[in-house]
């Protein structure tokens, strides 16, 4: 192995290390945003009332009943 060998960083890390080198706030912008639309509290009982208050969906949705 010659002497001036050094590890490999591919394109997009370099451009990776740049932005947070830039924006050091970017790390924490994204969990806010992560937070604002995935990390909530679910309802278990609320998620239970709705699966059981479902009305089951007939085959051909455009199809009018008939008695």
């Amino acid at each position: 192995m010659p002497f001036f060998w050094k590890p490999y960083k591919s394109d997009v890390t370099n451009f990776i290390d740049e932005l947070r080198a830039k924006k050091p706030s970017l790390e924490q912008e994204q969990r806010d945003g992560r937070a604002l639309l995935w990390d909530k509290q679910v309802d278990r009982q609320a998620q239970a009332d709705f699966r059981t208050a479902r009305v089951a969906q007939q085959p051909y949705v455009y199809q009018t009943k008939e008695h």
